[in-house]
């Protein structure tokens, strides 16, 4: 099983981005129920302050699409996050590599 991460990008206009944070803690129950998946982050760029990008570790791709996407916590978290569809710029998964490890600062508290 490799662990795959999704990576969505939205552009959120400054009114709507409070609402789409609120959508998307409703969107997080589903998530955080979810067996296929891992964990979720949703950031919101400094530099560009429409931007967004909503990271999600699956299990495996087969357990996004078909295990979540096919399940019973999928129809909720859709509803929460549907007028934000057509926000997305890119929606896709990637491979995590060997490549990875912790900074200096994480062993800091």
């Amino acid at each position: 099983m490799t662990t795959t991460v999704e990576y969505i990008r939205y552009r959120i206009a400054s009114q709507d981005q409070q609402a789409f944070e609120d959508a998307y803690a409703r969107a997080a129950e589903s998530l955080a129920a979810s067996p296929e998946c891992i964990d979720y982050e949703l950031a919101h760029s400094a530099e560009e302050t429409e931007k967004y990008i909503l990271r999600i570790r699956w299990t495996s791709i087969d357990a996004h699409l078909n295990g979540f996407r096919k399940g019973e916590h999928f129809p909720a978290f859709f509803q929460a996050i549907r007028p934000y569809v057509t926000n997305i710029e890119e929606m896709k998964h990637y491979l995590v590599t060997a490549v990875a490890g912790p900074g200096k600062a994480a062993g800091q508290s």
